[in-house]
């Protein structure tokens, strides 16, 4: 089959590579329809996240068809379309159990090489490094679901295939991060980045009952968006002295009621701190640019929620004191897509979300290398490339 490989920093091929067979009984083979970039996979392409080997294949966030079921699988059938979101659950486990499926005991084989770093290893994810169980991913014309069972979802009759493919990764990973908010009627949400996990963490938050969103960014045509498709107010940073006191101002002087970080380590700002934050991780001083972390952190409320949902690694100039003398609950965790699937299709069918506006490149898979080119340096208006095998 032909899929998406990585060969380097920087270097990503369409390749012929072998087809996935089963190798569990309770697996499932997937005719991937579409698969799509995440800001996340940015992290390892660029070299800051270890783990890849020549050859890998890349993508965690994808739908499709189911073509072929193990002999232990009893609630699936082949020709039945379905997301999969992109942490595996085995749904047997203590977390799973209770409902936190990323950080599954049983799906990352790779487990030895997270625990000296995490002290427990997370669940696997597809196509993202082999810390993270070494499955391979889904830009690729087949994909293994291991426990299909547990983690394909039915897609019904009124969801498009457009509107599918995001209930994998970004809108869950988005609705999650609103949800750890604990939004209350009234409240304002605030929201670092704009690409498409933050425009699903806005939008899910107005979902929630939030009654603004405060979306900052410097795109301007990601901030249009999200003001034309959840009413969001926009603060383009580059165009602010402070985005502390431009938030201070939006809110009376309080600040935000909680913040969500949908940015992560390879986070741009202005000023000395990010030119000292370039130069430091330039030199693997540090793995993260975490100017998104910190200011949600000194703009949140006293008392109030701050949210992360961007990918780090080793953090420099962490404000603990901050967190500790205002207040502030800081929540975190990779997306537990299982436990949020069943609402995101009703969110669907009600009318109240339609993903599918992420998309702004409709490519077929050959031309993936092309379409994490356009995705990375943000070319020709790119916010979300699907790919089609």
């Amino acid at each position: 089959m032909r899929a998406l490989c990585w060969n380097g920093v920087n270097d990503l091929r369409v390749e012929t590579v072998d087809d996935p067979q089963l190798v569990n009984p309770h697996d499932v083979i997937v005719r991937v329809g579409l698969t799509t970039t995440c800001g996340s996979d940015l992290h390892f392409i660029d070299g800051y996240l270890p783990g890849m080997r020549a050859g890998d294949v890349i993508g965690h966030e994808f739908m499709g068809e189911i073509v072929e079921t193990g002999t232990a699988v009893t609630a699936r059938r082949t020709g039945e379309r379905v997301v999969v979101p992109s942490f595996i659950g085995c749904g047997s486990c203590w977390y799973c159990d209770h409902d936190l499926y990323s950080l599954c005991d049983t799906t990352n084989p790779n487990a030895e090489l997270q625990q000296p770093v995490l002290g427990y290893p997370s669940g696997g994810i597809y196509g993202y490094t082999h810390p993270f169980g070494g499955y391979q991913g889904s830009h690729a014309q087949y994909i293994r679901v291991p426990f299909g069972d547990v983690n394909c979802f039915p897609i019904p009759d009124g969801v498009t295939d457009e509107q599918a493919v995001f209930l994998s990764d970004a809108v869950p990973t988005g609705l999650m991060g609103a949800d750890l908010c604990d939004i209350a009627p009234g409240d304002t949400v605030a929201v670092w980045g704009s690409g498409g996990v933050g425009l699903m963490a806005g939008h899910t938050a107005r979902l929630l009952g939030a009654e603004r969103v405060i979306m900052i960014d410097r795109y301007g045509d990601r901030l249009d968006l999200a003001h034309k498709q959840f009413g969001a107010d926009i603060v383009d940073y580059t165009e602010v002295d402070s985005v502390q006191e431009t938030l201070r101002e939006l809110t009376g002087g309080r600040g935000p009621d909680a913040c969500i970080d949908a940015v992560g380590m390879e986070g741009h700002g202005t000023g000395l701190q990010q030119a000292y934050d370039r130069v430091k991780q330039l030199l693997r001083l540090e793995t993260d640019r975490a100017t998104a972390l910190r200011e949600a952190i000194l703009a949140c409320r006293k008392g109030g929620v701050v949210s992360v949902l961007g990918i780090y690694g080793l953090t420099d100039k962490f404000p603990m004191g901050v967190l500790t003398n205002k207040g502030i609950t800081l929540r975190t965790s990779q997306q537990h897509g299982q436990r949020y699937v069943p609402r995101m299709l009703d969110y669907i069918q009600q009318g109240d979300l339609d993903p599918s506006y992420l998309i702004t490149h409709d490519l077929p898979l050959e031309d993936a290398a092309r379409g994490y080119d356009l995705f990375k340096n943000k070319s020709d208006g790119c916010l979300r490339a699907v790919f089609r095998p």
